[in-house]
């Protein structure tokens, strides 16, 4: 298809993006991701390889853009520890943007991020600097979420078929329409086990005026800030947990060591818990972790204290670096640290789709943290 694409931005609001950059966003990608999304590492890896054969990675802050523009979402599917034990290729995301391009007949003008969490991070990056196209400063999810679902595109009223997905072997399965999100989220992870348990998905493109609305704002701004936070703090020897408590208003809940850790795949996620020994100001004490891709319920002592949709994050104890599901260890040492979930994932709808209940605890009610100690990104 010729490209007729007509640029509808301000160039000079683009911010583009430096190694140092995102060496910064591995690090906040991961902790916002909650333990999911795919591992961040591998993710850098793909976009410092473009940055090299001199592509250009660019983020657009989501005001910045005609309110008429079409904006593409894109991400990982499947289960994070495929993404370790067999590397991407790195053009999925592009075979994707593509296909959705000749699909819909008309040129996609900017990427946007499905979810901020993890290697969710990269993949729009590397999909944008490969297309020429500029990534939106913001996501669906402010973390991750192991279903497409509970994007805040989804749950705000976005269908989001027609749909591509692309896996490494050059494959593209085309969704044309599915009658609920869930059934679209049921398909795709159908097709993806098939597909060897990873592939790249791009939903149905969005005019910018409604990413505006409904998405996460500054989701890349706040991770590369939360990446900085931890170098700047280790450089400076203070401790990198207290200054991502600090920037995102969160709290160091637990202090541990792992002591059991079940982990499997199972219909294309990973699922698991893990428990926990305390020590230092923890000492006495156990906690356990439920886990589906990401880290969803924590109990203290067998009682429930912070569930999803807030954020439940492992650090290492020592370095501030966050703990990915598929790296996680026993004897580990670790901090847990609970950061409030943004305010688009708190209403009554959100909760519906990303609240316990829709996780399997039904018997569990959320009760949010605090949100009032966050600092602006």
């Amino acid at each position: 298809m010729p490209d007729t694409r007509k640029l509808k931005y301000d160039t000079s609001a683009l911010r583009t993006l430096t190694a140092e950059d995102l060496d910064a966003l591995e690090i906040g990608a991961g902790i916002l991701g909650t333990g999911g999304g795919g591992n961040p590492y591998m993710g850098k890896l793909l976009a410092l390889e473009a940055l090299k054969a001199g592509y250009k990675m660019q983020i657009l802050a989501t005001d910045a853009i005609e309110s008429d523009a079409l904006c593409m979402s894109i991400g990982g599917i499947g289960a994070p520890v495929v993404g370790v034990e067999r590397l991407r290729e790195g053009r999925e995301g592009l075979r994707c943007l593509r296909a959705m391009e000749d699909l819909i007949r008309t040129p996609i003008d900017a990427i946007v991020c499905e979810e901020i969490g993890g290697a969710n991070s990269m993949n729009p990056l590397v999909t944008g600097a490969l297309g020429g196209l500029p990534v939106l400063d913001c996501d669906g999810m402010g973390r991750a979420f192991p279903e497409m679902q509970m994007t805040t595109f989804s749950i705000y009223g976005h269908s989001s078929t027609p749909s591509v997905m692309c896996d490494l072997h050059g494959n593209a399965v085309i969704f044309s329409h599915a009658v609920s999100e869930v059934g679209h989220e049921r398909m795709a992870r159908a097709c993806v086990v098939a597909q060897g348990g990873a592939a790249m998905l791009a939903t149905a493109p969005m005019q910018a005026h409604y990413v505006h609305q409904y998405g996460i704002p500054k989701s890349y701004t706040k991770a590369i800030a939360l990446g900085e936070a931890v170098i700047k703090a280790r450089k400076e020897q203070e401790d990198p947990i207290a200054a991502v408590c600090d920037l995102e208003g969160g709290r160091r809940i637990f202090t541990g060591k792992i002591t059991d850790l079940k982990r499997h795949l199972r219909g294309g996620f990973a699922i698991g818990d893990l428990e926990l020994s305390g020590f230092d100001d923890c000492s006495g004490q156990t906690a356990s972790v439920a886990i589906q891709n990401e880290f969803l319920i924590f109990k203290r002592n067998g009682k429930v204290e912070v569930t999803v949709p807030d954020l439940i994050v492992l650090l290492d104890v020592d370095t501030g670096y966050p703990i990915t599901t598929e790296m996680l260890r026993y004897g580990q040492r670790v901090a847990v640290v609970a950061i409030p979930a943004p305010e688009l994932l708190r209403s009554s709808r959100a909760l519906e789709v990303v609240g316990p209940s829709a996780f399997g605890y039904p018997e569990i009610t959320f009760s949010p943290l605090p949100t009032a100690s966050r600092k602006a990104a």
